[in-house]
Formats: structure tokens, C-alpha cells, sequence
């Protein structure tokens, strides 16, 4: 229901379904163009880390070998692409290659993140493979070794990011705006990921940190400084990337929680984790009865809960599910109208929507 009225309103901003349709196709094809073009970056990229750490050590290239598993096993590229529609939204006709290298920079960040996350909550699978410290954990048959060599390779990734900022083509006079946004948005993850691991009760505060900081907030700001956006165009990327990182998230919650076999692989696995997002934070919130209470916890943290049990958690959680839905829509609205106000042309308003729309509407 909910992506049905969302779509309404996009439909309605652009006159006929035929519109939204070659608008989405357009973005298919800019944003695979994007990808492919990161992707070389990368593979050029990790090809040479290998052969420097050859040189260092033949046990020093398994720690490269792990981060290039990650990094290349999937992910969507989706920070490099709002990177790159925030480059064209403030420069007019700017082409994306001139982004790519901070693109690259920004999944060798997520990398990073990921790797030191998986082993905060304990994870064993990361996009459909084992993640990095239990991968090292099964190959060496320790599990010490395993989380120590996992954070080592956190680590190589957090200085690859840097590596691959350095090489950003950032205007004249811009680099150090560049760089000092750079160290903000990990200061900001890192209060963002306390604030998760100490179940904080202001979660969409812990979302805008953890998650808007590097995945909307950061990419669109990096764009306009690469581009030598002026003050309103920056304060036009800031509106618009701020809501939209809080409702990308409240997706991923929702997809994390409701979502079948084929959009997230376990259903209720978010649930099944014991993981504290914007669903269960709600459902709290509306102080459940004692049975609707017995039936969260039965598959709360519970990575053998039944199928049966996932369903009846899912029938007491409906009314978390729609005031999260709602909030995420009504943010969806709010960056689409700040795409409304902004200064750019209609070619990158149309753009700036539709990646809005992608990223808010996935997996629905």
C-alpha cells in the first residue's frame, strides 16, 4: 500500500506513467555506467595493492585478498551513485568519471565499516559470503586469530578509503573541504554505531549517524564539493540528502524485519538477530501487551525461531510496521520537496527524484 502511494505521488510530479517509466530506465542505464566504471577503478586498485603487499610479505596479500572478497562480492554501489547525481545536480553537465575515484573511496569506507560491524554483532555471512573475521576464523582454526585478523583488514580498509580520496579530482581551493567532510563522516558513524550497540532509544538519531552520515549526507556533500557547488547549491544537497538518509534506512528496517526470501535472503532476520531498529523501537513505544510482548521475544535474538513464531511476531508488529512506513513516506516527501526547491535544472531535479525513489522504494 504504502509503495503504491508513494509511486502516486511520483506519478502525479511527472505528469504519466510513461515519464516515471523512461525516467527509471535512464537511471538504470546511468547508474550500471556508474558501476562499471567503479568497478574497473576497484579491480585496477586491488590489483596493485596485491603486488605492494607481495613485496611486504607473501602472508600480507590474504589481508587485501579478504577486503577485495568484500568489496567486490555485491553491494550496489548506491553511495558512489548519489556521489555522482549530487556532481550533476551542482555542476550541470558534469561527467560522473569525475566522481569515481571518491566513489571508490567511499565503498572501501563501507568496507570497513562492514567488516568491524560483522564482528561487533557476531555475524557470520556478509552479502551472501562468510563475513571477513569468520572467513579468517574458518581458514586459520581460531577464532582469536580470526577476530584479530578480521580487524586488521577493518583497518586496511579504512586506509585504502583514504588512499582513494587523495586521489578524488577535487577542484582548486576544495581538496581540504574534501578531507575535513571525510573525517566528519566517520566521527559521525561512530557515535551513530555507540549509540546502536547501547540500544539507544532515539533510534532515527542513530540512524541519521550511523547510516545517513556516509551513505546520503556525506556522498551528496562530497558531489558538490567536487563539483564546486556554490553555498545554496550545497545547502540544496544538504536538504535533500538529510531526510532521505533516515528513510533509507527505515526501509532497510522494514525490509530487515518483513522482508521474503528473495529481497534479503532469511526472512525476519533483523528479528531472528535481536537487532534494535526503528520496528521493534516503535512497537515498544506503543506499550504492547503481555502477549504481544511473549510474542517478539520468542523470536527475538532466536536464530532458530520457527516460521511459525516469525509469523505471529509479524502480526504483533503491524502496528509498528505502519507508523514506520509512515514516517519513512512522510520523509520520502520531504527530500522530494527539497529537490522541488532546489536551484538545479529540471534534467537533475528529475534525477535527484529518482534516485530518491530507488532508494526508498527498494525491495517493496
Amino acid at each position: 500500500m504504502l509503495a503504491r502511494r508513494r509511486n502516486a505521488v511520483y506519478v502525479a510530479r511527472n505528469k504519466d506513467t510513461d515519464t516515471v517509466a523512461q525516467g527509471l530506465s535512464t537511471l538504470d542505464s546511468w547508474m550500471n555506467g556508474i558501476r562499471r566504471q567503479l568497478d574497473a577503478v576497484l579491480e585496477a586498485f586491488f590489483e596493485a595493492k596485491c603486488e605492494e603487499a607481495a613485496r611486504l610479505s607473501p602472508r600480507a596479500i590474504e589481508l587485501v585478498v579478504e577486503v577485495q572478497n568484500l568489496t567486490m562480492r555485491g553491494g550496489k554501489r548506491l553511495r558512489p551513485i548519489v556521489t555522482a547525481a549530487a556532481h550533476r545536480a551542482a555542476s550541470h553537465d558534469g561527467e560522473p568519471s569525475a566522481t569515481v575515484e571518491v566513489g571508490a573511496a567511499l565503498e572501501l569506507l563501507q568496507t570497513y565499516l562492514l567488516i568491524h560491524d560483522d564482528w561487533m554483532d557476531q555475524d557470520r555471512e556478509r552479502r551472501g559470503g562468510p563475513a571477513v573475521h569468520y572467513a579468517f576464523q574458518c581458514k586459520h582454526g581460531a577464532q582469536h586469530l580470526g577476530a584479530s585478523l578480521g580487524i586488521l583488514a577493518g583497518d586496511l580498509a579504512s586506509t585504502f578509503s583514504w588512499e582513494l580520496l587523495l586521489r578524488g579530482q577535487f577542484p582548486p581551493g576544495r581538496r581540504d573541504d574534501g578531507l575535513t567532510l571525510f573525517v566528519e563522516m566517520q566521527k559521525e558513524v561512530f557515535a551513530g554505531q555507540q549509540l546502536d550497540l547501547m540500544t539507544d532509544a532515539d533510534v532515527e538519531r542513530m540512524h541519521d549517524l550511523k547510516t545517513g552520515s556516509y551513505t546520503t549526507r556525506g556522498p551528496a556533500e562530497l558531489g558538490g564539493i567536487l563539483a564546486g557547488a556554490d553555498a545554496a547549491s550545497m545547502d540544496a544537497l544538504r536538504r535533500w540528502s538529510a531526510p532521505l538518509g533516515v528513510a533509507f534506512q527505515l526501509r532497510d528496517d522494514l525490509l530487515g524485519t518483513f522482508g521474503s526470501v528473495q529481497e534479503i535472503g532469511k526472512p525476519g532476520d533483523d528479528l531472528r538477530h535481536g537487532k534494535h531498529n526503528a520496528v521493534v523501537a516503535a512497537f515498544r513505544r506503543l506499550e504492547p501487551s503481555a502477549a504481544a510482548r511473549a510474542a517478539l521475544e520468542a523470536v527475538w535474538g532466536r536464530a532458530d525461531a520457527s516460521d511459525h513464531a516469525l509469523q505471529a511476531a509479524w502480526d504483533v508488529l503491524s502496528e509498528a510496521k505502519t507508523e514506520v512506513e509512515a514516517r519513512l513516506a512522510l520523509l520520502a516527501d520531504e527530500a522530494r520537496d527539497a529537490v522541488t526547491a532546489s536551484p538545479f535544472d529540471d534534467d537533475a531535479k528529475q534525477m535527484l527524484e529518482e534516485v530518491t525513489l530507488r532508494l526508498t522504494e527498494r525491495g517493496s
